[in-house]
């Protein structure tokens, strides 16, 4: 069972958050929101921070100018080494030297050495060490939560660094304000911006930048035009640098887990049109999955710990409009007939369950329901855990939340290591 602390912790934190949906958090005046943010209870933020301090450097972007839609990038250290061999046939462009007094491409790499800004290299050089690039989508029941709240930045780190990727954390919009299907239409947005930034560094590489900024270049002032006509100045010079396309993961926690099925999907729908992101496969952690037909743990666990049923019914009936409010709508219940793409389609899926959640039986259905169609799709469960168990503030630092994220590296590292290079268990 949870320890008393847990437990305690717990009651305060349904207290807050009951009066928080009741209170249905009134948006403030238009004139004074022009991006329909509502204001809402403190919540503790890191500020991103581009050194590697910690091994991870941080950069925020706003990439709508029409909604609030940011991500939060976080870049290893590890990006920093040597690139490793890859069997996947690559077109190599010839290195460059460029103005910065380094024949290897690096912006200010002697500064980073001694914890200085990190800048990026130019994407027109390929010797640089590509890492996967994982969309991370944060919890909170649709209405809370943020991609750069404190709690939300520890794990990204944890997840960067144990599964050796680039993690961009999703700042999507959230209810009552903006409701269904807001926060699905922004976590596809953001795979879509993937894709045009994969697009550009390739453009960029292919004009012979010199570098990504848009603010110096070699050419010809003609040439100089149709490259800024591509958006080349538009370049995000990590992702350019170090972001491999071709291994994607989608990571979803809560409610960011049904946000992360639904991008997976409309990936598989879209198929080239994507190129050259490539979504390899998904996590999903204690996914927010509603159904009509009451499940066993939703009979038993109806009253668990933090989030319980009747706080999740009240956050649905928030995010989803009023007229279509039900336990079996799509964005609820995956396993609704016509839903879409067939299953046999999806990505390899893991799904993180705790044993004291009560969404856990609807999510270990949608997983059977996977591997029925031969979908790579194990649950991981963990005893005496709580929703969230690995990713809520007082949590984070359990043992259980270390292990869940060894556990979820071990299994991911099978679809982003390099082919001849395979995680070994």
């Amino acid at each position: 069972m949870p320890s008393v602390a847990v437990k305690l912790y717990s009651v305060f934190f349904k207290f807050l958050l009951k009066q928080r949906l009741q209170n249905r958090i009134q948006a403030p005046h238009e004139e004074d929101n022009p991006f329909g943010v509502t204001s809402r209870p403190d919540e503790s933020v890191a500020a991103s921070n581009p050194s590697f301090t910690d091994g991870i450097a941080t950069k925020d972007l706003h990439i709508d100018p029409f909604t609030s839609l940011t991500v939060r990038i976080f870049l290893p250290e590890s990006a920093l080494k040597p690139p490793e061999p890859d069997s996947r046939p690559q077109i190599r462009s010839k290195p460059r030297s460029n103005n910065h007094g380094g024949s290897n491409g690096v912006e200010g790499l002697n500064s980073v050495a001694g914890g200085g800004v990190y800048r990026g290299y130019s994407p027109a050089l390929d010797n640089s060490r590509k890492l996967p690039v994982m969309l991370q989508f944060h919890g909170g029941g649709w209405v809370s939560g943020s991609n750069d709240s404190v709690a939300n930045d520890f794990f990204c780190r944890r997840i960067a660094k144990v599964c050796d990727v680039i993690v961009v954390a999703v700042g999507y919009r959230l209810a009552p304000e903006n409701r269904y299907p807001a926060a699905f239409e922004d976590g596809l947005k953001v795979l879509n911006w993937l894709a045009k930034q994969a697009n550009l560094a390739e453009c960029s590489k292919s004009m012979g930048l010199g570098r990504a900024s848009g603010t110096e270049f070699k050419k010809s002032d003609s040439k100089r035009h149709i490259v800024d006509t591509f958006g080349a100045s538009m370049v995000e010079p990590w992702l350019a640098a170090h972001g491999d396309p071709l291994r994607c993961v989608l990571l979803g926690v809560s409610c960011g887990a049904n946000i992360a099925d639904y991008v997976a999907r409309k990936a598989v729908e879209a198929g080239k049109l994507l190129d050259p992101i490539k979504v390899v496969a998904q996590v999903l952690m204690y996914p927010f999955f509603l159904g009509s037909v009451p499940t066993h743990s939703e009979i038993k666990l109806a009253n668990s710990y933090f989030y319980d049923k009747a706080m999740c019914m009240l956050a649905w009936k928030l995010f989803l409009p009023e007229e279509e409010f039900s336990p079996d709508h799509p964005a609820a219940n995956p396993l609704v007939p016509n839903r879409g793409p067939p299953l046999k389609q999806m990505p390899p899926t893991l799904t993180v369950v705790a044993e004291l959640d009560w969404m856990r039986d609807r999510a270990i259905a949608y997983s059977e329901e996977l591997r029925r169609v031969n979908v790579d799709a194990p649950v991981l469960e963990y005893k005496d855990a709580v929703h969230e168990f690995a990713t809520l503030d007082i949590l984070l630092k359990s043992p259980q939340a270390q292990a869940c994220t060894e556990d979820i590296a071990i299994w991911v590292k099978k679809y982003i290591s390099l082919r001849g290079h395979e995680f070994s268990y």
